[in-house]
């Protein structure tokens, strides 16, 4: 219990550390490979690749305007607003009583749905479907509608407000949607199909997949950028978690001096009062009560629960388990005063 905080800090310093290294090494990780992709370019020519490639490329770069395969998908805030991939979020957003009776801000989704449709990358003529595009690592979307509803609480709503500690502020709406025509890049493995379709799909060997409308010098770039702040946080935490370990380590290094400083002092005032109890005793005096053990020094210590007065302070301590006299338990020992 007395080191209940710092073992807290350094359980909460230590998930932290983790997760920020986790992600540290998985940025890396995919700059890595982000940096050595091959870009195949969108032409006639991809047929004759896949075919030298047994139609499998495991992870390739290509960039093209996003067409959907079917009917567009219409924005439900904007008409005039087509695209493939739509996202709408609802959030609540409220004033919460916290337990040390402040008010704070906080949000939760409500509802969120994704409507998808077939599409795909297309370039000079050719297109590739892009297969599970949610599951993209980076998905890039355009916000089509972002509006704030807030909420008019009557007196019945302030009263309860304020005994249930909860106050809602508003409804958040949010839509999201990948155009038709934006010219996206995709990272993954391309693969050509015995129907004489191309299509882009994440990889198999759990690769970083991509749908991004940055290029591929910029996505790189952008996993530098976040490589180094989670290797700046995970810094961060190793001297704070150095720190914290460090004061546990002194307060236990002065936690054992203290309890080794009594401990001598209390052998120190134990050797001095049995110093001064044998100065005391006469060795010329003939004691008419004198300890069973040793037959020299006055008994001065009582048996309980047999009642003897027959051992001395010295004899005493190597005296534990039976009465010298009677041989009953011994369960007590108290000092015994002999007039």
């Amino acid at each position: 219990m007395d080191f209940i905080v710092e073992f807290i800090a350094l359980g909460i310093d230590s998930v932290v550390l983790l997760t920020c290294l986790k992600q540290y090494y998985g940025k890396k990780k995919s700059a890595k490979i982000v940096s050595t992709t091959p870009t195949v370019t969108l032409d006639k020519k991809l047929k004759r690749v896949l075919a030298n490639a047994d139609a499998k490329l495991p992870y390739i770069a290509i960039r093209g305007a996003v067409k959907p395969i079917g009917v567009p998908i219409i924005s439900s805030n904007n008409p005039n607003v087509s695209g493939v991939i739509q996202s709408l979020k609802i959030k609540e957003h409220v004033v919460q009583r916290s337990t040390s009776g402040f008010w704070s801000d906080s949000e939760r989704t409500i509802q969120e749905v994704h409507n998808v449709i077939p599409f795909g990358l297309e370039s000079k003529g050719v297109v590739v479907e892009v297969v599970d595009p949610l599951v993209a690592e980076y998905l890039d979307m355009d916000t089509i509608s972002d509006t704030f509803h807030p909420t008019v609480p009557s007196m019945m709503d302030h009263i309860w407000g304020f005994f249930s500690g909860y106050r809602q502020r508003g409804i958040q709406s949010t839509e999201k949607m990948l155009r038709e025509g934006t010219v996206m890049t995709g990272i993954g493995q391309l693969v050509f199909e015995q129907d004489g379709s191309f299509k882009l799909q994440p990889p198999t060997n759990g690769e970083p997949f991509y749908l991004t409308t940055m290029p591929v010098s910029s996505l790189l770039k952008k996993l530098e950028i976040s490589k180094r702040n989670y290797g700046v946080v995970a810094l961060i935490c190793t001297a704070i978690g150095v720190v914290v370990a460090g004061i546990a380590v002194k307060k236990y290094l002065n936690k054992r001096k203290r309890l080794k400083d009594e401990e001598n002092k209390k052998i120190h005032i134990e050797e001095t009062r049995r110093k001064r109890r044998r100065q005391i005793r006469d060795p010329n005096n003939l004691f008419e009560n004198v300890c069973a053990v040793c037959k020299s020094n006055p008994v001065e210590i009582i048996l309980l629960p047999c009642g003897h007065v027959c051992l001395c302070e010295d004899c005493a301590e190597d005296i534990t388990d039976q009465c010298p006299i009677c041989r009953s338990n011994i369960n007590t020992k108290s000092v015994a005063y002999v007039l």
